[in-house]
């Protein structure tokens, strides 16, 4: 099936259920549609232009693969927005793991100069690891809201669910984050 002239009254859904029947040109069109789009959520998730392009790409791997697998439960564009943010957040976890900062040369002047990063690198990772605590559609919420600084309106359209349901998930995912990084709280 050519999507070529009709490709704009074709809904996202229909277009990813040719990607399921391994459409490549609706995934084409899919992927034109909301490119931009995924590629600012990618920017914003990793922070590093190699990174999201990295994790973006093997965020549409996964999109084309389990094209199958969608619900319906939400829209296509949220649906793949949630594939996105995991991707980056996978990407995030093995780079600050493999993460190696080289040795600087040795010089006694430089000793007091010198700065103790471990404390960053171990929040990150703290973070991280709560991040993977928190069930899929808790953590889409948290990151849009928290990590991206997306209204909460601006969540419900994007995920396509009420503004209500984005309150109550974030009060939950933030509950479970704070009880999960509680070591980090200094004590008075």
């Amino acid at each position: 099936m050519s999507f070529g002239g009709i490709a704009q009254t074709v809904s996202d859904a229909d277009l990813l259920a040719a990607c399921a029947r391994s459409d490549g040109s609706a995934f084409t069109e899919l992927v034109n549609r909301h490119r931009q789009h995924l590629w600012a959520v990618a920017l914003r998730t990793t922070g590093d232009p190699d990174d999201a392009a990295d994790a973006l790409q093997d965020a549409l791997l996964s999109i084309f693969r389990t094209a199958g697998h969608f619900r319906s439960d939400c829209t296509v564009v949220s649906w793949m927005h949630t594939i996105v943010v995991n991707s980056c957040l996978d990407r995030r976890r093995r780079n600050k793991s493999h993460s190696v900062c080289p040795l600087p040369e040795w010089d006694g002047a430089l000793a007091d100069h010198v700065q103790d990063f471990t404390d960053n690198v171990d929040l990150a990772l703290s973070i991280g690891r709560a991040l993977d605590v928190l069930p899929a559609h808790q953590r889409a919420v948290v990151v849009a809201v928290d990590v991206e600084g997306r209204s909460v309106q601006e969540t419900a359209r994007l995920l396509g669910i009420p503004a209500g349901t984005v309150k109550s998930r974030c009060s939950r995912a933030r509950l479970k984050l704070a009880l999960v990084l509680g070591h980090l709280r200094e004590d008075d």
